[in-house]
């Protein structure tokens, strides 16, 4: 057993080991991009997928790092419905979605951060239930808000949009999605626009919706036949860039016409991880183990040869996005529970360890780092609190009691948890 493990180690390093972009090919890491971060009062709550940062990092102190299924739980409520969508938080109110009757009826809910207790709960574009993996369920887009409304991607059945006491302001129909697996990306605010991407055989498209109206902006044709990403828009050189990480290819496009600026090749034929930006670089990863791509942005028409800075073959994560604490990138790997720590900058590998033992497909829910830790959260409810740097410590491990695929929200000095029934403040 022990000769097992040792090998699997190796095998595992030699996977992560790094291919570095060509001397002379202009790598050299540009300080000033940046993802575009919520500002302003959003910046105080957790108004999207990801938070303020849109990458998982929370400013501030005072968060717990220990909790149980009954220690440091504040309140604790009940979801009716399903859905893995997690939690966003704006001022009072938690908001989330849920599906009942097996996805023909799916509901936006609002909770009162103090308590727990349920203001209110609206239905939205109701209708005939898509095909969707088991683990995806009907309502695994979370939603967003800019503090006027809530808006929430319902696949299939468009987009919708909530004042904050749940009375449905627009809904805008944005034509048939047939992806295998059902849909799953979270919308992005950039603006006044709300931005989505689909793709699926046949009528795959990115595209921009008014925030007031619900009206299409733009839309731009892709010929991508299966993904289930959020994009992310970034800043580099004073030029916004929207980035989509999806089915074999990274593209940026321009958010405010959809025009395309630049494409790199590289991922798998399965995407889901959300993009991350660190030390002048965007992190791609992608497929079951696939390849982490590490990519200078600002570039224009096919870059796959001059703006890789550093990649690896494979090791990646299939559902979880990576996390970038300081100077470090952190993957985990959903397919074997094995965490991976780069320097982000080069793509030196400081270290790989596993988290708990070997689960396929065993980690949904995207890590979040506060105080110096990152926590990782499996898919049976323990959370593992590591030490950011570049070497590992892992503190202690948390047991919420409960199938966890949603991703935490932290505002406040609390933790908000939505568990397969539940919703749980930590503090």
């Amino acid at each position: 057993m022990r000769f097992r493990r040792l090998a699997c180690v190796i095998v595992l390093g030699a996977c992560a080991a790094v291919f570095l972009a060509a001397p002379g090919s202009g790598q050299s890491p540009d300080a000033g991009v940046r993802m575009i971060a919520v500002e302003g009062e959003g910046a105080y709550f957790w108004p999207r997928w990801r938070g303020p940062s849109g990458q998982g990092l929370v400013d501030g102190s005072g968060y717990t790092d220990r909790w149980s299924a009954t220690e440091n739980v504040i309140w604790r409520s009940t979801v009716p419905g399903r859905g893995n969508s997690s939690p966003i938080v704006w001022a009072d109110r938690v908001f989330l979605t849920t599906a009942r009757d097996g996805g023909r009826r799916l509901y936006m809910l609002a909770y009162r951060i103090s308590d727990g207790s349920l203001l209110w709960e609206t239905e939205v574009a109701p209708g005939s239930a898509e095909r969707v993996h088991s683990k995806n369920g009907h309502a695994s887009a979370t939603p967003v808000t800019d503090g006027e409304r809530v808006y929430a991607s319902l696949g299939g059945r468009g987009l919708v949009a909530l004042d904050l006491d749940g009375n449905v302001l627009w809904h805008t129909e944005i034509g048939q999605v047939a992806n295998y697996h059902g849909p799953a990306g979270s919308p992005l605010l950039y603006g006044d626009r709300l931005i989505i991407y689909q793709d699926q055989k046949g009528g795959a498209f990115v595209a921009a919706y008014d925030t007031a109206t619900g009206a299409e902006v733009w839309r731009t044709d892709r010929d991508a036949s299966v993904g289930w990403g959020t994009p992310v828009a970034i800043r580099v050189a004073g030029r916004d860039e929207l980035i989509v990480s999806s089915q074999h290819t990274v593209i940026a496009y321009n958010p405010d016409t959809g025009g395309e600026l630049w494409r790199c090749g590289g991922n798998r034929f399965e995407v889901i991880p959300t993009p991350v930006v660190a030390a002048g670089l965007v992190f791609c990863t992608s497929g079951r183990a696939g390849p982490t791509l590490a990519i200078r942005p600002g570039g224009s028409g096919d870059v796959t040869e001059t703006h890789v800075a550093w990649s690896t073959p494979r090791g990646s994560p299939f559902v979880p996005s990576p996390i970038v604490v300081g100077d470090y990138l952190y993957t985990i790997n959903d397919m074997s529970s094995v965490v991976t720590c780069f320097e982000a900058a080069t793509g030196e590998l400081m270290w790989q360890e596993r988290l708990g033992r070997p689960l396929r497909e065993g980690f949904s829910a995207s890590p979040v780092a506060v105080d110096g830790k990152v926590f990782f959260t499996n898919d049976n409810g323990t959370t593992f609190v590591v030490r950011a740097g570049p070497e590992f410590e892992l503190l202690h491990t948390n047991d919420i009691g409960a199938r966890t695929l949603a991703s935490p929200a932290l505002v406040g000095g609390r933790w908000y948890i939505r568990t397969e029934v539940e919703l749980l403040a930590v503090g």
